[in-house]
Order: structure tokens, then C-alpha cells, then sequence
């Protein structure tokens, strides 16, 4: 008699505080100056390296400048969202995207140093 055998990897269970909201508002940019600073100087060059923090194609926010609705600030913004369950819906996205673009990246920024942070907290 031979029979199989399954086995089961128990996952770990991770309590966390982490709010289902942003961390910080899309008009704290002077919570992380230094940022904010890089961002109103060189905004190209900001928003690319957060892309790739966010673990995209570095020059993927170059592509913005060719729609009136910014399509890649609106896609990091959702996948941020997504990424870290944050409550919200495309059309503030949206909204966000064409009215506070540089905002918008300060805030996606923040937040990935902020969970991450976190993360590294939860895990000690």
C-alpha cells in the first residue's frame, strides 16, 4: 500500500497596526523636506527614482507627459494603493494625478519609506 503525502507549510501570522489610509496627506510634502525639495528641483529625476523603489521601469513616469490624464502617475498611485490596502478609487486618483502631480509622487514616496519602515519594525 503506498499512499501520498501532503504537506503543508504553515504561514505566518504578522499582527499589524498599519492604517488602511495614506500615511500621510497629498499636501504633506514639508513632513519629509528633504524630498519635497527634490522633487520641486528636479521632479523628473524624482519621480523616476520612485518608480523604481516602487519596483517599476525607471523611466516609466517619462511617459506622462504625453496624456492630459497622467496615465503612470494615476497607475502608481492605484498600485501604491493596492500595494498596501489604502482605501480610495480612481477618480481621486485621477484628480490627484492631474492637479497635484508633484504632490503625488511626494506622497507615494512617503508612504513606501513609511511601510517599509514599519515593516522593518513588525519584523524585529
Amino acid at each position: 500500500m503506498s499512499g501520498k503525502v501532503q504537506t503543508f507549510q504553515p504561514r505566518p501570522y504578522i499582527a499589524t497596526s498599519i492604517s488602511n489610509e495614506w500615511s500621510t496627506g497629498i499636501c504633506d510634502c514639508f513632513t519629509d523636506l528633504p524630498s519635497c525639495c527634490f522633487a520641486f528641483w528636479c521632479f523628473p529625476c524624482f519621480s523616476c527614482i520612485t518608480a523604481k523603489k516602487a519596483g517599476e521601469c525607471l523611466c516609466l513616469p517619462l511617459l506622462d507627459a504625453f496624456g492630459f490624464i497622467p496615465p503612470i502617475t494615476t497607475a502608481m498611485r492605484v498600485s501604491i494603493r493596492h500595494r498596501y490596502g489604502i482605501q480610495g478609487d480612481i477618480c481621486h486618483d485621477c484628480v490627484y494625478s492631474c492637479f497635484c502631480g508633484p504632490c503625488t509622487w511626494c506622497q507615494i514616496s512617503r508612504e513606501m519609506e513609511i511601510r517599509k519602515a514599519l515593516f522593518h519594525v513588525n519584523m524585529s
